[in-house]
This record gives C-alpha cells, sequence and structure tokens, in this order.
C-alpha cells in the first residue's frame, strides 16, 4: 500500500475507507513491502497494484522512486497499476504523468462513476464531467493505459437517462482502454444509502438498470474493452467496441425477457 484510506473520502455512495484516516506511508515502508513480497513470492512477478485510493496523490518523484525499486527487485515485471481519480489526476502535469510512465507505470484505475454533472455533484464526487475528460485525456496522451469505472443506478431513477447520455459523451471523449461497470448497491452508514433507506433514492429495478446500461452502450463511440466483470451487475455483457457492440446489445435485450424476480436484488446488504 503507497496510501492508507482515501485522499477524497466524500463519495455519499462509498463505504470502503469510512474508518481509515488517509495518509501517505512514507517510501521506506513501502520498499519493506516490496522485499516481503520479493521473499515470499519470489522474483517472478508480473504485475503489481499499489493501493489505497488516489495512489496517484503522493509526489512524483517518490512514486518514481518505488516504481525503479519495484522494477529492480522484480525483473519480469510487466505493468504497474494504481488508483487514481480526476481530482487528483489533474494536479499531475502531462509531464509528471510520462516520467511516471517511463518509471514503469502501465495502468490508472480511475472511478468517474458518471459523466454527468448534476450526478457528480449529488454523489459529491468533487469532480465535474469536464474534468474528467481533461484527466482521461491526460492520462491517454502519457501513454498509460486508462481504466474508467462506471456506477449504473447511481443516478437513481430520476436521473437515469441524463446519467446515461452524460457518461456516453465523457467516455466518447476520452477513448479509455477500458469501460468497467458496476451496479450501485446501496451500503449500510454512507449518505447515499441513508437516503435509500429514508426513500429518498429511488433505486433503479433490474429492468430499468439495464435499460440504463443499454443507452450507454448504444451511445458509445470508444474503441476499448467494454467489462461488466462484477457481481453487482444484472447481465454478463464483455467486448471489444466498436466489434462487438451489437452482440452486446442483443445480450442486454435478452435480459430484459426475463422476469425481473430472477434477478438479485441490489438492497441484499439491508437483509
Amino acid at each position: 500500500q503507497c496510501t492508507i484510506g482515501c485522499s477524497h473520502n466524500q463519495c455519499t455512495f462509498c463505504g470502503m475507507y469510512k474508518k481509515k484516516k488517509f495518509r501517505i506511508r512514507p517510501v521506506a515502508e513501502i520498499k519493506e513491502d516490496l522485499w516481503m513480497a520479493r521473499d515470499t513470492y519470489g522474483n517472478g512477478i508480473r504485475t503489481i497494484f499499489f493501493p489505497d485510493g488516489n495512489s496517484i496523490v503522493m509526489k512524483t518523484a517518490e512514486l518514481i522512486e518505488i516504481f525503479e525499486f519495484a522494477r529492480v527487485l522484480f525483473p519480469r515485471l510487466e505493468r504497474i497499476t494504481i488508483y487514481g481519480s480526476a481530482r487528483f489526476l489533474l494536479r499531475k502535469s502531462l509531464d509528471d504523468l510520462k516520467a511516471l510512465r517511463q518509471a514503469g507505470l502501465g495502468r490508472i484505475h480511475s472511478g468517474m462513476e458518471s459523466g454527468d454533472d448534476e450526478v457528480l455533484r449529488r454523489i459529491q464526487k468533487g469532480a465535474t464531467a469536464d474534468q474528467i475528460i481533461e484527466a482521461g485525456c491526460r492520462v491517454k496522451e502519457a501513454g498509460i493505459e486508462l481504466s474508467e469505472y462506471l456506477l449504473i443506478g447511481i443516478g437513481g431513477r430520476e436521473l437515469s437517462q441524463q446519467h446515461a447520455l452524460g457518461s456516453a459523451r465523457v467516455l466518447n471523449a476520452i477513448d479509455p482502454d477500458f469501460i468497467r461497470v458496476r451496479t450501485y448497491t446501496p451500503v449500510p452508514k454512507t449518505p447515499l444509502g441513508q437516503e435509500y433507506l429514508a426513500g429518498n433514492f429511488q433505486l433503479p429495478s433490474p429492468h430499468e438498470a439495464i435499460k440504463e446500461t443499454r443507452l450507454i452502450l448504444e451511445n458509445l463511440k470508444t474503441t476499448g474493452l467494454f467489462l461488466s466483470d462484477h457481481i453487482s451487475n444484472y447481465a454478463n455483457i464483455n467486448g471489444k467496441l466498436p466489434e462487438d457492440k451489437e452482440k452486446m446489445l442483443q445480450i442486454l435485450d435478452y435480459a430484459l425477457t426475463i422476469d425481473e424476480s430472477e434477478f438479485t436484488s441490489q438492497d441484499y446488504r439491508y437483509l
């Protein structure tokens, strides 16, 4: 871990880091962990992921030192990956990102969640749609692979259509290497989870979530991979765009013929 917790930690839907006070770990500690990993797993490791939330917030020089150290310990290392949301990616210049790429950073996972400004404001994401585009394009220009995470249903029933269309617009502007879809599941003791319990946030039904996914996919003009690689999703669609778009749309259309009672309820965590 490069960081403990999340440097933003204000998203209303997320409960992952609420009990952690954010801090950046000293480089020496991280190197000790890498030595331990080498002693445990050997030097044949091919990929390394450096969590927690927004590890990109670390100083560029410190990240470079860690990445270069990892490449010495693991000579077969093919890719280094970290998390970085738009707000914190924008703190890095293009030259910073290119230097990180040169040091071995091969991929950044970024949670855009939505491409609609009203949805982003409501969930307190900390970035606008235009900022997400700017950050994503900068990562791509630096030669780093970008994986954008998209939350189906995060706008609720009320904002479903504008969430879908806005998200497609932002993704088209960035053209990320990966679009990873997750379906929003209310989490207890989070602000949005409490809104859901109080009846102030209407969760889309399974068919409504599938239709939202379909609207996004239908409007995408990207060239990367579209992946629904998560248990929260109602339909398992994975493919390369644009080649596999029609096949994935057909799968979604088939899913809409299945009775909603056959799908797992997204509010299972409250049962």
